[in-house]
């Protein structure tokens, strides 16, 4: 097979494109010293009956198994929701966004994404197929295309840029239940919880903010918080159903 590496691929021209493209939807952020940053912590909780789904593969059961129950909200012993994402919404400046984690991974295994939900800084998502399976892997920002990746072969991994801030849902063409959430952060006050649903936010700059808290099935949570120079902030939230 020969490869082409795309004029897109080189970590200076995404980097380039992220900040003009950050720039263009309003998103831009600007890294600043950060005097007397607070803190925002606190935990997220589901009280009520967790709700279960259905799944029935319709194909490539071989793979993809046979019918089978998932939770929609992942809840531990203590009532603390796993994998809620919680940011500060539109913070204009603040602290660095730190060392770049490895490319984060978004992987069609078992006719399953994993992970399941994800939260991640403007940049590349690696899309790899580990099963001997089509999986077409099809990101949106609402209705309008993300990315969109037939992947025939197992093994298969094809790096995308994905560069506005944003929610995107992925589902699979090919296998309609598949679904999995990647959250685009438009700055690094952004945490995912946990086991225990616990999260805490660091070097905060002092001020009134937004704390959302999203999880896929039941959505968003806003609430108004004031970090204090050198204070924490408890900021719990008990997620409704839907």
């Amino acid at each position: 097979m020969n490869l082409r590496t795309h004029p897109l691929s080189s970590p200076l021209a995404l980097l380039l494109l992220a900040s003009t493209t950050s720039v263009a939807f309003g998103q831009a952020y600007e890294v600043a010293p950060v005097t007397g940053g607070g803190r925002v912590e606190g935990k997220v909780t589901f009280l009520g009956e967790v709700p279960i789904k259905k799944i029935v593969p319709n194909k490539d059961e071989a793979i993809c198994g046979g019918p089978r129950d998932e939770v929609r909200i992942t809840v531990g012993a203590d009532k603390g929701v796993r994998d809620a994402v919680v940011y500060l919404k539109q913070v204009k400046k603040g602290k660095p966004w730190g060392a770049a984690d490895k490319t984060p991974l978004l992987e069609n295994k078992r006719c399953v994404f994993e992970p399941t939900v994800q939260v991640m800084r403007p940049g590349k998502l690696d899309v790899m197929n580990s099963d001997a399976v089509l999986h077409t892997t099809h990101g949106y920002y609402g209705g309008r295309n993300a990315f969109n990746v037939a992947m025939p072969e197992k093994d298969m991994k094809i790096s995308k840029p994905v560069l506005q801030p944003g929610y995107i849902r992925v589902q699979c063409d090919t296998h309609n239940w598949m679904h999995a959430h990647v959250h685009v952060a438009d700055s690094p006050y952004y945490v995912l919880t946990g086991a225990d649903g616990k999260f805490s936010i660091a070097d905060v700059p002092p001020g009134t903010y937004t704390l959302v808290t999203w999880q896929h099935h039941v959505g968003a949570t806003e609430s108004q918080i004031t970090v204090k120079a050198g204070e924490a902030v408890v900021a719990n939230t008990e997620l409704k159903k839907l």
